[in-house]
Order: C-alpha cells, then sequence, then structure tokens
C-alpha cells in the first residue's frame, strides 16, 4: 500500500510538472522539485544489495524502495540579500517503509556578490556530487555507488556555513566550509536495528570550473556518538568484565571518536564525452571499531544525442580498525573472534554499465545493470550466504525535475 502511494504522488507530481508547477511560483515564492521512479531486481535471494545506509533494498526481489524518492523545495526571497529555502525528501533509508524528511531548511544571507552565509540545516560537503547525491536527474548513473558513498552516511548538519565564489580569468572557483551537528540514523543488520547518532561536524570543499571540466577535493571531520549502539556496547561491558577494560572502551561509541573522511573528484563533459571519478578515505582519528578504508570509482560514457552509454568500476578496500588487539585475549577464542572479526576491514567491487535517454524537456529514461562482489570479508552486501559469490542487479527508471 505504501509503494502504491509513492508511485500515485510521483506519477502526480510529474504530470503537474508536464502541467506547467511554474505557476506556483511568484516574484518571491519559487517552488521547484524533483524525483526518481524507479524498479530493481536482484539475481539472488543469497545477499542483499541496498544503497547507503539502507535496510531493504532488494534480495532477489522486486522493489521501488531503492531507488525512487520524491524531493520538493521552496524558496522565499525577501529581497537582494536575504532568502529561505526549505526541502522535503521522501525516500527510503533505514526503515521498512518511505519516510519523509527534512533535508535542507537554511536562510541565506548574501553578505557579497561572491560571499554567502547560510545558517539552518545545510548540505555536508563531503563528496563531489554531495549538493545533488539525491537528485537522479542531475546525476549519469542510477545511484551513487555505494563503495565510494556507503563510507560517510553523513549528509546535512545543522548549523552554518560560509560560500565564496570568485573568477580567475577562464576558471571560476568555490569554496565552503561548514560546521555543525549532524543527526540522524543508521542501520545495523546485525540485530537489524536503527541507530540514532550525533556528530559534531566541521569541513570544508573547494571546486575549480574550467571549461567543461570540474575539480574539486572535500576534508570532513566528526565526532561521533552512538548511545544505543546495544550489540557494541555489550561486547564492551564483556571485555571490561574479563580484564580487558581499554579495549572495550576503544571498540566502544558511547563517547563521541572522532573520524575524517576526505575526497578528491573530477567531472568533465567535453564533446560528447562524459567522464566522472572519485577517491574517498575515511580514517579513525580515535580508537573506534570502524575501519579504516579507501575507495574510488570511475565512469566513463560517450553521448549519442539524447543517448548516452556509459560503464563504471567501483572498488572499496576496508582496511582494519586502527584498535590493536592483545594477545592475551586469544585465552578467550570465541571472544577473540568476535573482536578480530568487528574490527576487520571489508572490500568489494562493483561493475555497472547503463544507459540514460532524455526522452522529454526535464525528464531522463535510465536502464542499468550491476555486477557486485565481495571479497573474502564482506563489503555493503547484507545477509550475504556465500562471501564472493557476487549478485547482479537490473532497475530502470524516470528521473524528472520541474
Amino acid at each position: 500500500m505504501k509503494h502504491n502511494a509513492l508511485v500515485a504522488a510521483l506519477l502526480g507530481t510529474f504530470a503537474m510538472a508536464n502541467a506547467g508547477a511554474a505557476t506556483l511560483g511568484s516574484d518571491k515564492l519559487t517552488i521547484s522539485g524533483f524525483g526518481t521512479l524507479a524498479a530493481a531486481k536482484s539475481n539472488t535471494e543469497d545477499a542483499r544489495f541496498t544503497r547507503a545506509n539502507q535496510r531493504e533494498g532488494t534480495a532477489g526481489t522486486n522493489t521501488f524502495g531503492l531507488d525512487s524518492n520524491l524531493g520538493l523545495q521552496a524558496t522565499y526571497t525577501f529581497d537582494d540579500k536575504l532568502s529561505a529555502t526549505t526541502q522535503i525528501l521522501s525516500r527510503k533509508t533505514t526503515g521498512d517503509s518511505f519516510t519523509t524528511e527534512l533535508a535542507w531548511a537554511f536562510v541565506k544571507y548574501n553578505v557579497s556578490d561572491e560571499v554567502a552565509v547560510r545558517v539552518g540545516r545545510v548540505v555536508v560537503p563531503s563528496f563531489l556530487i554531495s549538493d545533488y547525491q539525491n537528485v537522479g536527474y542531475a546525476n549519469t548513473m542510477m545511484r551513487p555507488p555505494v563503495e565510494m558513498y556507503g563510507q560517510n552516511i553523513i549528509e546535512t548538519a545543522d548549523g552554518a556555513d560560509i560560500n565564496w565564489q570568485h573568477g580567475f580569468g577562464d576558471t571560476n572557483v568555490t569554496a565552503q566550509a561548514v560546521v555543525g551537528i549532524a543527526r540522524g540514523k543508521t542501520y545495523v543488520s546485525t540485530n537489524q536495528s536503527e541507530l540514532r547518532y550525533q556528530a559534531p561536524t566541521a569541513g570544508f570543499a573547494i571546486s575549480a570550473e574550467h571549461g567543461p571540466v570540474t575539480l574539486r577535493f572535500a576534508h570532513v571531520q566528526a565526532k561521533l556518538e552512538v548511545n544505543d549502539a546495544v550489540i557494541i556496547e555489550s561486547l564492551s561491558n564483556t571485555l571490561a568484565a574479563v580484564g580487558f577494560r581499554q579495549l572495550g572502551q576503544d571498540i566502544s561509541v558511547g563517547q563521541a571518536k572522532r573520524i575524517a573522511f576526505t575526497s578528491f573528484g573530477v567531472l568533465a563533459d567535453w564533446n560528447n564525452i562524459v567522464v566522472q571519478a572519485e577517491y574517498g578515505m575515511r580514517r579513525a582519528k580515535e580508537p573506534v571499531y570502524l575501519t579504516d578504508s579507501n575507495a574510488w570509482y570511475t565512469m566513463a560514457g560517450y553521448r549519442f544525442g539524447k543517448v548516452l552509454p556509459y560503464y563504471a568500476h567501483a572498488k572499496y578496500d576496508g582496511k582494519g580498525s586502527v584498535i590493536q588487539t592483545p594477545a592475551a585475549l586469544a585465552r578467550i577464542p570465541a571472544l577473540n573472534a568476535g573482536v578480530k572479526g568487528l574490527l576487520s576491514g571489508g572490500d568489494q567491487s562493483s561493475d555497472t554499465i547503463g544507459v540514460r535517454w532524455d526522452f522529454a524537456k526535464s525528464a531522463a529514461l535510465k536502464v542499468q545493470v550491476d555486477r557486485v562482489k565481495s571479497g573474502s570479508n564482506n563489503g555493503f552486501l547484507r545477509d550475504e550466504k556465500v562471501a564472493g559469490k557476487g549478485v547482479t542487479v537490473v532497475a530502470a527508471g524516470v528521473d524528472f525535475v520541474f
């Protein structure tokens, strides 16, 4: 029933967009939106494929929840200096059903032609496409590669950012700095629970655009705290009870732990050649059970009129936790194995082929096939019964904006 409701909403919005939804706006108020109506299915029940921080995904089942979403945005302009923007987003994340969240909510003040300050709920600029990663129409691929985007699930923070733009000849440079508190939920497949986290966050990004090429560098640090991580805290308490108190404290996220994420990306659209690539690193700055990781992807395509076929390869390499397991823990084999399994790094790779067809104004049809394979230690595939077996995911959908 909830699937049908979302489909109806998306189709209704699409019809409204084609009928001229711009009339909803005025000289001061503008209303816009975006959405994706898509179906997906994997070829096996032996593993579950999901987007980053998503519960359901697909495990041999047809689903609208993997990629479908709907976003609405309103901006009210008070004058040439001051404006306010709100964006709501409906999608499937850590729960079983579609939920609606307040994605953006900020007041913007233009200090000058080059400098603007925003206060409220703002984007954390962790990735190459952080500003529009949920807008399917703005992206070539059906979804951001989970190998890269699964490393950092923080999308927004309640705080403030400052943006600076300046032209140096034919090169436009944009810089953004943000500080605030990120709040949200993360899904834990081990006990199928949703955990709430909060993380004081600070970061910056700088990009340079020259003709058809854009380069972007970003760095974000957060002090992650999760107060209801039952499994981790139970393990921490057990370790303390058998004489490994420091190891238990190191593993725990009950107290804030500082984690850093750095990324570098490039976008190019030149003579019908489309290229997108990104490299990212997650590093723990304090002992914590989360593993360090490196990831990257490269996507290349060629545009034939309104049709754009593309290929992408992505790789995730979990480096393992910075925590060193005491040799004495080997005296308790079961506990030792559990700790080492928790602290070990996973790995995963995927190959993607797809095609995008811009069949109408502000609407595009995409068909995409992903072949995903985890290594000896699992990557982002969940409920995996046979490690390294691989999963094929076929998806098709329509992206639109209005």
